[in-house]
Order: structure tokens, then sequence, then C-alpha cells
């Protein structure tokens, strides 16, 4: 699950990203924080485009691979590709789950967790913080 010599592309000091990001942001994306349910930005939003991770930019998740799972943030059944993502052992909060990293900047994105019997392709749900992600809208007129 988790790579030894992992090297994210993206690379800044924990100063420069306190600059780039707002509080909030820095809270959940470099310090693997949660916000609140149902509260994010993009927890219903349903507009078609490219989900990009908030810190570097880079393109994570499609809109047609976004579901309701009404558990209180915007979760996908799959990433735009596996490369996209890395995949953490978090046994925080007394329990084993697996955290989700953007793969270009190492930031937190959330959970994913299977087995849960979702109509979706996959057995998947990607739990994604809203904070974590930028829709470009753009991306689906192209």
């Amino acid at each position: 699950m988790e790579s030894e010599n992992y090297t994210p592309a993206v690379k800044r000091s924990e100063v420069e990203w306190q600059e780039i990001l707002s509080p909030e942001e820095y809270a959940v994306l470099r310090q693997a924080g949660t916000e609140r349910p149902f509260t994010g930005e993009y927890y219903t939003t349903t507009a078609p485009g490219s989900y990009r991770c908030r810190a570097c930019n880079a393109v994570l998740f499609e809109s047609d691979t976004k579901f309701p799972s009404h558990c209180g943030w915007p979760t996908f059944y799959a990433p735009l590709a596996e490369d996209r993502v890395r995949y953490l052992r978090d046994t925080t909060m007394g329990m084993t789950r697996t955290e989700v990293r953007c793969a270009n900047c190492d930031s937190h994105l959330g959970h994913v967790f299977e087995g849960e019997g979702y109509d979706t392709p996959t057995d998947l749900r990607y739990c994604i913080n809203s904070i974590s992600l930028v829709l470009d809208e753009d991306a689906a007129k192209a």
C-alpha cells in the first residue's frame, strides 16, 4: 500500500504551504484534518468537470465518477488514474482506514472505503474533503 521510496513531484516547506493555503486548507491538506460533514462546497455539486487538488492543481477525479453516498462529503468511486493518488494506512481515531493523498504533492484528500454495497462500477467509496478540491468546470466543455 505505502511506497517507501515515495517523493512528491511538488515539494514545498511547511512555511511555503502556510503562505499558499488558508488556515482551513492547511489544516486538512497538510495536517490530515477533516472538514465538518455536510458543510463542504462540493458535497452536493453535480456540475460536470474535473476535480483538482487545491494545493497543486493536479487533476484527481472526474465528475462522472462522483456519486451521492449521503456520508457528508463528496464521494467518488474511482480516481482519474491510480497514479494520481497514493494510499497510506491510517490508524488514527481508534480504527484502521486507508488514507488517500495527492500523488503529486502528498496532500491529504480523505479516505477510501470498500465493501459498502453502493451501486457503482467499483466497490470503493473515495470520501474526499471538499476543501481539498477545486472543481474545474471548463474541463467538461473541452
